[in-house]
């Protein structure tokens, strides 16, 4: 019986211990904006009259696998009120080793959505109208995040608007670590937070690399 004993105690440390050993490595801080980037964010992916104020957005500085099986160390901005949810999708998909290209302010790139995903940027904040619409996109509120998205391209009717993403398009099969598919991890991740895909949405028009509480 004490070897018994003994022997379920083990497999309930290892239990225990697992998620913690997958977590190794992870790091990151949720901080208001820095000043300096308060100022260099103004007049770029922020300007007056937008939806969310410079004071309600945080900056999340978190690490990230990378597609050579590294890591690096990237930053989004959030709205403060999906700050920690966020940061523990983040932590999430370190732990299922999903691999993210780069992820920086969309400052970096002047603002400019399309050069953000030239790049093939992971970016959330962004005070823009949404694509088509003359309404705010949820990015203009800090809730939303587009992840990878040359492998997880936006689809209007069969067709893609990045010259990289054509071999995406078809979805039958996982032609890299970075595509997310129906129901796969990724998905699950951020809909165990009550967060929505673009991928599940309805009609011609699929946003495969978009993430909101809202799902819009």
């Amino acid at each position: 019986m004490r070897r018994i004993a003994l022997l379920c105690l083990c497999v309930a440390a290892a239990a225990l211990t697992a998620p913690a050993a997958q977590a190794a490595g992870y790091t990151s801080t949720v901080t208001p904006i820095p000043k300096d980037m308060r100022k260099a964010m103004t007049g770029v992916s922020w300007h007056k009259g937008c939806p969310a104020s410079l004071g309600e957005l945080r900056l999340i500085t978190a690490t990230h696998r990378t597609p050579d099986g590294g890591a690096a160390t990237g930053q989004l901005i959030v709205h403060r009120d999906v700050a920690a949810t966020v940061d523990m999708v983040l932590k999430r998909l370190w732990q299922i080793n999903y691999p993210i290209e780069r992820m920086e302010p969309v400052d970096r790139y002047g603002g400019d959505d399309w050069q953000s995903i030239e790049a093939n940027n992971t970016s959330a904040f962004n005070c823009r109208a949404a694509t088509g619409s003359s309404k705010w996109s949820n990015h203009a509120y800090g809730k939303a995040i587009d992840i990878n998205p040359i492998q997880n391209p936006w689809i209007e009717n069969g067709k893609v608007f990045h010259k990289a993403s054509w071999k995406y398009v078809d979805r039958s099969k996982r032609r890299s670590p970075m595509m997310i598919l129906p129901n796969d991890k990724v998905v699950r991740i951020f809909a165990a937070q009550g967060w929505g895909w673009g991928g599940n949405w309805t009609g011609g028009t699929l946003d495969l690399q978009h993430f909101s509480p809202s799902g819009h």
